[in-house]
């Protein structure tokens, strides 16, 4: 049992709790003990793709930390709390609400590489502590911004069209370290108003989509039927834009000792060295020489 399991985390939900959802399913099959780890947060109130790295995978966990998101969300005008989504305190109101051609105006502004405040109550550190927690006994907290991509933000086909809108639906594709709850923030107070997110669920986790995804149900129905090799995807899932280098027998055993190859003709960069169909490491290209980044113990 050495993969990932994608799930669809509900709404309410946190990220270790998923863990330790699929830690009961191991143990409800008998599969034996096995590491497991989730590849990047989703907030309690957020839905959709979370993955959950299991035995050998846990070493490529955090590279899930590092690849792009999609996500789909709501913003709700007219109120904007503390936390920036519904679970929050209201701190600011406005009668203002934008109409659609408004909001469509005005997502290239939020398009490209863009600078971003981070939300007060997120799980970056201050001085060592968590700015939530530092939130939460009353404490005014200053984020620095910082830099992070939208590749895409668009709108639903489905949005009205002449009238004012209370809400709205966005799908935001995104790089590493973006804040959906900002961006919500953002666009409102750039259409004259405020907002909050209503909705958030995340339908794209690097190379994991909503079509490997599986419920929280159907993933205890497997594990009491001892049938999670149905739904485990193989460690190469998550390392899909990564070419494979194909070793020799001794070439392996030299990795899996530690050594570095020479003489390998390949272009500089990562690749994921397999024997035959066994992943053997993630190594790195480096003028025909190739030094192991993760060994697997398979």
């Amino acid at each position: 049992m050495h993969g990932w399991i994608i799930l669809d985390k509900p709404v309410g939900l946190g990220s270790t709790q998923a863990v330790s959802a699929v830690k009961r399913a191991l143990r409800g099959g008998d599969y034996g003990k096995f590491k497991v780890g989730h590849g990047g947060t989703l907030d309690p109130l957020a839905s959709g793709v979370l993955p959950i790295a299991v035995g050998e995978a846990t070493k490529l966990a955090g590279r899930m930390l590092d690849s792009d998101k999609v996500y789909d969300f709501t913003i709700t005008f007219g109120v904007q709390t503390d936390t920036l989504d519904a679970e929050g305190v209201e701190i600011a109101t406005s009668e203002v609400r934008p109409m659609l051609a408004q909001v469509e105006a005005v997502l290239p502004r939020f398009t490209g590489p863009i600078d971003q405040v981070p939300p007060a109550y997120s799980a970056l550190k201050v001085d060592g502590e968590r700015a939530y927690d530092l939130a939460r006994a009353g404490e005014e907290v200053v984020l620095a911004s910082r830099a992070v991509t939208i590749y895409s933000l668009s709108s639903s086909p489905a949005q009205s069209i002449g009238e004012e809108l209370e809400s709205i639906t966005l799908t935001a594709h995104v790089s590493k370290g973006t804040y959906i709850r900002s961006l919500a923030r953002d666009i409102a107070l750039a259409l004259g108003t405020v907002g909050h997110v209503t909705m958030l669920r995340r339908i794209e986790a690097g190379p994991f989509t909503l079509e490997n995804a599986i419920s929280l149900d159907k993933l205890a129905e497997l594990g009491n039927a001892r049938g999670l090799e149905q739904i485990l995807l193989p460690l190469r899932a998550g390392l899909d834009d990564i070419p494979a280098l194909s070793l020799t027998p001794d070439q392996a055993g030299a990795l899996r000792q530690g050594r570095v190859l020479t003489g390998i003709a390949r272009d500089d960069g990562l690749h994921f060295a397999v024997l035959d169909d066994i992943p053997v490491a993630l190594v790195e290209v480096q003028g025909q020489s190739v030094h192991v980044v993760r060994g697997f113990n398979l």
